[in-house]
């Protein structure tokens, strides 16, 4: 008769993505997800197979942890200022007591860019042309720019976001705003 699990999954993935959060996924080992889940390396491999597998698993936690703010911005019809508030709304979450600075998503892209980890990268492919879809859609809102300027912007505002995310883990909050500011006076 195989044992009763000790412990949630949904909660011991929280806890891994914090950590992936905060360290990347080459920085942290397996005794550090044991000691931040709670639960033994035996566990961890019954319940997700590897390390990669808890990854994996986090990245999802992660989605799910933002998918409202997604949602919020996807129901929007405002246009540009609905991509300015989604800024907001993705550095306001950085502040969160059960958050940690930066995007889970945009460091995983980075780390992953060049790798040929299939499964993460084809997450990480999904995830910014979704959100590069999205900021095109809102674009068009209300617009008279052509499609070619239309796809210049969303590529400026992708790569601001990139850097918005990395700025939330070293800049004030003033200078995070006043980045957000001058981002959206070039749009």
């Amino acid at each position: 008769m195989a044992r009763k699990k000790q412990y949630r999954e949904e909660e011991v993935i929280d806890k891994a993505m914090h950590l992936f959060w905060r360290n990347g996924y080459e920085k942290t080992s397996m005794q550090m997800l044991e000691k931040e889940m709670g639960i033994n390396k035996f566990s961890i491999y019954s319940s997700f197979g590897s390390k990669h597998g808890v990854f994996l698993e986090s990245l999802k936690c992660y989605k799910s942890k933002v998918a409202a703010m997604f949602e919020r911005f996807k129901n929007s019809s405002n246009g540009i200022d609905d991509i300015k508030q989604f800024f907001h709304d993705s550095v306001n979450i950085c502040y969160q007591d059960d958050s940690e600075k930066g995007c889970l998503m945009t460091s995983t892209y980075y780390e992953f860019s060049g790798n040929d980890d299939d499964l993460v990268n084809n997450q990480m492919i999904s995830f910014m042309e979704g959100l590069k879809e999205l900021i095109i859609e809102k674009l068009k809102i209300n617009s008279s720019k052509d499609e070619e300027t239309i796809l210049k912007q969303a590529n400026f505002l992708v790569l601001a976001k990139h850097g918005l995310a990395a700025a939330t883990r070293v800049n004030s909050r003033k200078e995070i705003e006043d980045y957000i500011e001058m981002t959206f006076k070039n749009v």
